[in-house]
């Protein structure tokens, strides 16, 4: 082997250890300074504009079982100490998120949307939100009955819910796929979904279509009609969310 293969090899592997020192961490930060680290639908890479071509057709979700997916059975307590079960959903339109009340990221943000179509909706009873803490331990009635204060929640058909951690986990999980664990390395002790699924009056999981066969599943709980897009050029889903809720709401 000659002098300048050698030289080549060498600069080669300084290429790769450059690489490694510059940019693995700045990498590694980025994941580990959000608590969303899993993309549980394809509604985060569906291009980097706001006048995305959706079709405006909503679907059923099929579910592993060959059917349409459903939400599951469940019963948990909300903020005014009442237990809330999959049923008192029957026959409204909602909308399902995963949080918690000491979030310092996403969380925030994702409620103030909330809010944002709470408001947009307020002339609709069959309009409502299922909020579901992942850190029950801290979010009693009374913390999330506060929380609801102070984000101006006041719709009658939005319960956030608190309960047992691993009944909850598994409803986020394994009921809707919405990723939800603990994890001690990042901002706030938790990474979950930011995406919001919505329910039809039956209970079932609804989307539009970004193609003739590609679902959206799940809509962008995080970025605000007023951003449009981000940093990060994911685009804003609130405003395609309030379309396919209004139309929901008329089935």
């Amino acid at each position: 082997m000659s002098k300048k293969t050698n030289y080549s090899y060498i600069g080669i592997a300084l290429v790769i250890l450059v690489f490694g020192i510059i940019f693995i961490p700045k990498i590694i930060d980025r994941v580990t300074n959000k608590d969303i680290t899993r993309e549980e639908s394809r509604s985060q890479s569906l291009g980097t504009s706001d006048n995305q071509d959706y079709t405006s057709d909503l679907v059923y979700i099929p579910s592993v079982d060959g059917g349409n997916r459903k939400v599951p059975d469940f019963s948990f307590t909300n903020q005014d100490g009442k237990t809330i079960t999959n049923e008192d959903y029957l026959g409204k339109v909602y909308l399902v998120e995963f949080f918690f009340t000491t979030c310092p990221t996403i969380c925030p943000r994702m409620s103030k949307n909330l809010v944002q179509i709470q408001n947009h909706f307020s002339t609709s009873e069959d309009f409502g939100v299922a909020s579901f803490s992942i850190f029950p331990e801290t979010d009693t009635p009374e913390v999330l009955k506060a929380y609801a204060e102070n984000y101006g929640i006041t719709n009658p058909n939005w319960h956030l819910m608190t309960g047992d951690r691993e009944t909850i986990y598994k409803l986020s999980n394994e009921g809707f796929y919405l990723y939800t664990a603990e994890a001690e390395n990042v901002e706030g002790g938790f990474e979950h979904s930011g995406n919001f699924a919505l329910i039809d009056k039956k209970g079932f999981i609804r989307s539009r279509l970004t193609s003739p066969d590609n679902p959206l599943i799940y809509y962008n709980g995080i970025v605000s009609e007023e951003e449009g897009i981000d940093d990060e050029g994911i685009p804003q889903q609130i405003s395609i969310l309030k379309e396919d809720i209004a139309k929901l709401l008329k089935e």
